[in-house]
């Protein structure tokens, strides 16, 4: 596991311009639409964001090797494997989907791929729009998802506190697929906390210590997430890089999208 980058002075830090990408107001105009396609043809499932750069393959990839680590439970099944006491007397490993948007990431997850290899454990996608959570819930219908361990919630995370019933003692794994950047382009008034720091001090006690949060952005850069979501005073940790394509261009390699694993510092080391 590599350390985290030196921090960068927050004055300093790039900021994104505010966009209508930031308000609540363009994603109830989205999900309201995807929400009537779906009704007019249940193949329909709405937009997969960085389906074109396989982001979904590369998150499961990386929650794959976490498991054979030992790290995370795949199933309530025997775990003799496991590195860590917790992990072995555990039950199946929590998820929690930040902006799941269709929930498609939940259901790849959940999906069984004919040898019995599907995430079995709780799963909770949460989303400030409720037409999301209202398509997410239709979908989950129409494809007879068993309700009992997964299930979508209406929910704001930066203006509200987690509901206690789904919080419980926090998710072994927190996903984020596109939502911070959506949170980087939000409007804010001058002198006020950035969106992005609300963020991080909200998501920080949503994960287990000692557990992962999985984030894939294509509006920052590796060490950009980690400034913003890794500073030294702060609970998370890098741990690992999803694999991309790269490209260069004018002397310059980089990838169009960024997929890291942060972990939550355990108690005994906060």
């Amino acid at each position: 596991m590599a350390a985290s980058p030196p921090p960068t002075d927050p004055a300093r830090r790039k900021l994104l311009d505010p966009s209508e990408l930031g308000t609540k107001e363009y994603w109830d105009a989205a999900y309201t639409r995807e929400l009537t396609n779906f009704d007019e043809d249940a193949d329909d499932e709405g937009t997969v964001w960085f389906s074109e750069s396989n982001a979904e393959e590369a998150i499961l990839a990386q929650l794959n090797r976490l498991e054979e680590e030992g790290l995370l439970r795949r199933d309530n099944g025997p775990a003799s494997s496991a590195s860590r006491e917790d992990v072995r007397q555990s039950p199946a490993s929590r998820f929690l989907d930040l902006g799941t948007g269709n929930g498609h990431l939940l259901f790849a997850l959940r999906d069984d791929d004919g040898e019995g290899n599907g995430w079995s454990g709780e799963m909770i996608g949460v989303d400030y729009s409720e037409s999301s959570t209202q398509l997410a819930r239709r979908i989950a219908t129409e494809r007879e998802v068993e309700s009992g361990t997964l299930r979508f919630e209406h929910w704001d995370l930066l203006a509200e506190p987690p509901q206690a019933d789904w919080l419980q003692d926090g998710f072994d794994v927190v996903l984020d697929k596109g939502t911070f950047d959506a949170v980087s382009l939000m409007p804010y008034a001058e002198g006020s906390r950035h969106p992005c720091d609300v963020y991080r001090a909200k998501v920080e006690p949503l994960i287990k210590p000692g557990c992962f949060l999985s984030i894939t952005s294509c509006n920052w850069t590796k060490d950009e997430l980690l400034d913003w979501l890794a500073p030294a005073d702060g609970r998370l940790r890098y741990y690992a890089e999803a694999k991309y394509p790269t490209f260069t261009f004018g002397g310059q390699t980089g990838q169009s999208i960024v997929t890291l694993t942060l972990r939550r510092m355990a108690v005994s080391s906060e």
